[in-house]
Formats: structure tokens, C-alpha cells, sequence
């Protein structure tokens, strides 16, 4: 892979050309892709949409948007650390890249931050395997023209759907779910859409078990195939018929760890889900597990030994203030958080020419000082806020509303838009027609336009037309929808 053509600027859509003098104010075409997104309504709804804490109350806790900021910043800065690396330490390799391209690489790295989660559903991350575990129990369930959908759909589209993805579903969003300027949604550059996309692969090549991260999710749907193939051959990423991750991809994703192990378990801290004795005796002990594991170097057992007395240090540091508690967690995440920057540009930096090569298979920290480190913080998420009641409360309340949702749209839209098309024995009733006229008419557009003469690829369009719509929901529109629906408020 070469710069020249992982930076591309091409779209899949027309060419934007300004009113204004494009010479005299030039913009970038990563800087137009920057507006486009956050003027987007798609992103504005990430206020109202669970990171960690679904339905939560309290207005300090990160949201989706403040999330999708904070790594769109820490992919930015992240890039421009990476790339003045390579221009000392790489300099005699065969991938160079020149500052000016180290500026529109941080600028893309920037927009895939913004970019990243905006085909998350609502609910965070439970609201993906909720809509999964829904089709996976209901897909023999429902038939069309007397068949199961599960005779009927093929292996990819069941595999899609059982699946289900927030980052296919954010490619698929960025392409085909808004109406701009082109037939093509938001008509972003083709390196900011390769970049988003973290796994390069479709539905029936995923293996979570595979020494090699870029096949452990879903990418690209089965409705997407055809444009994430231009995407990628535009970028380069494409070569001999098989895809590789885009480098920034890399970037991109150390970023959202970043954001997520830090200031994630910062909100923890604040909602008083563990205190600072508990987090250093959770640390002490999982670093000791990894240690008798193998799972960690000398050097990493060192480097993470040296965040936990970084705490005496602060303590003595604050202890005269009146919230000296929150001053410690803050200013140690904060400490981590720089330590976390450095490890992954050096992780990108020491296998520069595997990235470009598209042979390596990790992620950037794995091998850096703090690869333990950063696999503690994401681990104590799940120790101390995913099992707790009042997590689990709040996802079985998402669960009840989306069942309730799919339950209701599914079955309205089987045969959304064929009643002209003499189906033996239908007639849509005024309930469908109810459902289906509050579905957005961007997806209803979307799928009149991607429509073709194969009635079982239709079917399975209707049913991502729900997944679309219920993808775009904030948690609070899923939230009221399902009470109205149900005769609740």
C-alpha cells in the first residue's frame, strides 16, 4: 500500500465544487468531509445515545457524541505522533510520507472518530446484540410467500442479519442513509470510509477465534459489497482481489480504546461504582494472573507497576483539597491516558512496514509497554459496571424495547411495496400501513432506489430498512416509541 492513494480524496458521489473561490479559500476535501459530518443529523442524535450507561439520568456521563469527539481528537493527535515517527524512524523504508500528507492523514484519522459509532443503535453496544439475538431466535419464525425466512434468505443474508453490526451499519449509514448532494449519503472521500471500516471482510469470512483482528467482526453488509469494493480499490486497500485494513484504521481504533478505557472508567469512578482501593486491588491482581499466564512481558509488569504508584504520588499531592478523591482518578487517567498515546504510536511506528504490507495482524498495543495495561482498564469496565443491578436493570429494559420494536416493524414491512406486484392473497392492513408510514423516508427511499428484480434480495432489504430505522433511533425516541406503541403513555 502507498500514501498517495490510502489518502485518496475521490468519492463515490459527484464531485463538491463550493461557490465560492476554491483557490483563493481552499478547503480540503477531508476538511468538507469534517462539516458534512458533524452537520449531519445522524451525528447530532449520538447526544441522546448510550456509551456506556443506557437511559442514564445524569448529564456528566459520556454519550456517544462526546465520545465520538473525544477519539476524533485522540485520532488526530495520535497521527500526527505516528507520522512524525515514521518521518525519523522510517525515513529509508519504501512507505515515506511527506508532511503534507501527514497533515491530510490526521485530518481523515479525525473524521473517522467523528464517523466511527454513527451506525451504533441505541443502547450502546447491548442494542447491537439484542437486534442479533432477535433474528438468531426468530428467523424460522416469520415466512414470505408461505417459505421460513430461513429457507428462503441465503447464507449471507441470515449471517448479515444474526451479525449484526454498529460499524457495518455506520458504512452502510455514511453511503446510503442520508440525502445530500449525491446518490451516495453523506458523499464522503473514499480514505475516510476505508478507514472507518475496522473489519475489511463480509459476513461468512468471520472467525473471532483468528490470530488475524481484521476478520473478528462484520465490515461491509451484503448491500454494501459492491461500493466497499470501489472503496477499497480506490485506497489501495484492495490488491488481488483481497481486502487489507487501511492503516489508519489502526490509528483509529487504538483512539476509540483509548477513549473507551480512560474516560469511560472515569465516569465509572464519578458514578461511584468502584473507589480507588478497590480499582489498585483489582489492577495488582490482574496484572499477577497475567504475569503467572505469560501473558506479559518483564518490561510491561514493570511499566503497569509504575501506574499503580503513580496513585501515592497523587495523593500526596492532593491531600489537603476537599474532593481530592475525583482529583486523583482524574489526574491518574489523565497520566494513563498520555502513557496509552505513546505505547500506540510506538506500536504503529515499530511495525510500520507490516501495516503497509498488510501482514500484521494485531492491534498496535499489544506489544507495547502498556499492552497489559490497557487490556486491565477495559477488563475492569466489566468487573465493576457491566454485572452490576443497575446496568443489568437498564439493558433488560433496552432489551424489552427493541424485541418490542423489531417484533412490531418486521412483520409490517414483509411485503412493504409489492401490493402491486400481485402477491397471491396479500393486502396490506391499515396497522402496516400505520407502522411503515413512520419509518423514516430516507430508508424508505434508500430502499425504493436499491430495490432489484430478485424478491428474496428485496425481503432481506425490508429487513434492514428495520434495522435502519431502529439504528437511527435515539434512546430516548426508542424509549417513548415503545411506550406510545404499547399503550404506555
Amino acid at each position: 500500500m502507498e500514501w498517495k492513494k490510502l489518502l485518496s480524496d475521490t468519492r463515490l458521489g459527484s464531485t463538491i465544487n463550493p461557490p465560492y473561490d476554491p483557490v483563493k479559500y481552499h478547503m480540503s476535501e477531508f476538511e468538507k468531509d469534517y462539516w458534512r459530518i458533524i452537520n449531519s443529523a445522524s451525528f447530532r442524535r449520538l447526544q441522546d445515545k448510550t456509551q456506556v450507561f443506557p437511559l442514564d439520568k445524569s448529564d456528566f456521563v459520556r454519550t456517544r457524541l462526546t465520545h465520538s469527539i473525544e477519539t476524533s481528537s485522540l485520532a488526530k493527535q495520535l497521527t500526527a505522533m505516528i507520522t512524525k515517527n515514521i518521518a525519523i524512524y522510517q525515513k529509508d523504508t519504501l512507505y515515506e510520507i511527506s508532511s503534507e500528507q501527514a497533515a491530510l492523514a490526521g485530518d481523515i484519522a479525525m473524521c473517522g472518530g467523528l464517523l466511527h459509532d454513527i451506525g451504533n443503535p441505541p443502547f450502546g453496544h447491548f442494542g447491537e446484540v439484542i437486534i442479533r439475538d432477535w433474528f438468531i431466535n426468530n428467523i424460522k419464525e416469520y415466512t414470505y410467500m408461505d417459505k421460513s425466512f430461513d429457507d428462503i434468505l441465503t447464507d449471507q443474508m441470515k449471517s448479515d442479519l444474526f451479525n449484526f453490526e454498529g460499524n457495518a451499519q455506520a458504512l452502510r449509514l455514511a453511503i446510503k442513509l442520508h440525502h445530500v448532494d449525491s446518490n451516495f449519503g453523506l458523499n464522503l472521500t473514499t480514505a475516510v470510509l476505508n478507514t472507518v471500516v475496522k473489519y475489511p471482510t463480509d459476513s461468512l469470512k468471520i472467525n473471532a477465534d483468528d490470530a488475524d483482528i481484521k476478520i473478528h467482526k462484520l465490515g461491509y453488509y451484503l448491500s454494501e459489497s459492491k461500493d466497499f469494493s470501489k472503496i477499497a480499490h480506490e485506497t489501495g486497500t484492495k490488491i488481488k482481489k483481497k481486502y487489507y485494513r487501511h492503516p489508519l484504521t489502526f490509528i483509529l481504533e487504538a483512539a476509540d480504546d483509548i477513549a473507551y478505557a480512560t474516560a469511560d472508567l472515569e465516569d465509572a469512578f464519578k458514578k461511584s461504582f468502584f473507589s480507588i482501593e478497590t480499582f489498585v486491588e483489582f489492577f495488582k491482581t490482574e496484572l499477577h494472573e497475567y504475569e503467572k499466564a505469560n501473558l506479559v512481558t518483564k518490561e510491561q509488569i514493570e511499566k503497569s507497576n509504575l501506574l499503580i504508584e503513580k496513585f501515592d504520588e497523587l495523593k500526596d499531592e492532593f491531600k489537603n483539597e476537599s474532593s481530592k478523591e475525583i482529583l486523583i482518578f482524574q489526574n491518574w487517567i489523565s497520566h494513563v491516558r498520555d502513557w496509552l498515546l505513546f505505547c500506540a504510536a510506538y506500536g504503529f511506528t515499530n511495525s510500520y512496514t507490516e501495516i503497509m504490507e498488510g501482514t500484521f495482524k494485531k492491534d498496535i498495543f499489544e506489544e507495547s509497554f502498556h499492552g497489559g495495561t490497557i487490556r486491565i482498564l477495559k477488563n475492569a469496565m466489566f468487573e465493576f459496571v457491566y454485572s452490576t443491578p443497575s446496568i443489568i436493570k437498564m439493558e433488560l429494559a433496552a432489551q424489552s424495547i427493541i424485541n418490542s420494536l423489531l417484533d412490531k416493524f418486521i412483520p409490517a414491512i414483509i411485503y412493504y411495496g409489492e401490493e402491486n406486484e400481485k402477491i397471491p392473497g396479500y393486502k396490506e392492513t391499515k396497522v402496516e400501513s400505520n407502522l411503515t408510514n413512520l419509518i423514516s423516508e430516507n430508508y424508505k427511499e434508500n430502499y425504493l432506489k436499491s430495490k432489484t428484480d430478485d424478491p428474496v434480495y428485496n425481503l432481506y432489504l425490508r429487513l434492514l430498512l428495520v434495522t435502519d430505522f431502529i439504528c437511527g433511533m435515539t434512546d430516548s425516541y426508542a424509549k417513548n416509541l415503545y411506550r406510545e406503541l404499547n399503550g404506555l403513555s
